[in-house]
């Protein structure tokens, strides 16, 4: 099995966890995530999973401008609650890169390495997920629009075809190439304005 080339080219991340250096997972803590990792987790890609895994990296790039991310040491808040729509998709993918959890996580060793209650859902909020560093209580919410990044518009009929039973392969194949390519050119336009929103939020509140 391979994953398409554009996966690996996404844009990637580097974090520090230390609890994977206490463990020996991790020699030096040190732990690279790409977008691979994502659609192993979710079992798919897709335009969700891809604006999953760029707001969590924007939102950390933003708030560890000089230094790694601390994975396990990162509040995560969303807006919605974790029923409602793709928001548990959206959830198990920012979880994979931060560490954050409900309270289903590791409980610690000795008061540290929680990650639990790192996760909360159904907060008020201007963006779509809050991610807050619990070291300095610094703030960014990010929100995600791919409607600058249309689908083809053969790809919906060739998804009820398949949805019906009525797609032979050619077709299937099809579908597949065209769903694909409109989520490389989401990850490709990573920085294209208008796709991953970013504001700091000021009141250090959620700390």
């Amino acid at each position: 099995m391979a994953f398409p080339a554009f996966f690996h080219e996404a844009p990637r991340i580097v974090l520090y966890d230390p609890l994977a250096q206490m463990l020996g997972a991790s020699d030096d803590g040190q732990i690279e995530y790409g977008y691979e990792d994502a659609v192993r987790l979710a079992g798919h890609s897709c335009p969700t999973v891809a604006g999953a895994w760029l707001m969590t990296v924007k939102a950390l790039q933003a708030l560890y401008p000089d230094s790694l991310p601390q994975r396990g040491d990162i509040l995560v808040e969303f807006a919605d609650v974790a029923t409602n729509g793709v928001t548990g998709v959206i959830a198990n993918v920012v979880c994979l890169i931060t560490g954050a959890t409900t309270d289903t996580g590791f409980k610690g060793l000795a008061g540290q390495h929680d990650r639990r209650y790192l996760l909360k859902f159904d907060q008020s909020m201007a963006g779509e997920i809050r991610f807050t560093r619990r070291d300095t209580g610094t703030s960014v919410e990010v929100s995600y629009s791919a409607q600058g990044v249309p689908g083809s518009p053969a790809a919906m009929p060739l998804l009820q075809r398949i949805l019906s039973g009525q797609a032979d392969a050619a077709q299937q194949q099809e579908f597949g190439a065209l769903w694909q390519d409109r989520v490389r050119r989401i990850l490709e336009a990573h920085d294209q304005p208008g796709l991953i929103s970013l504001s700091w939020v000021k009141s250090a509140a959620h700390a």
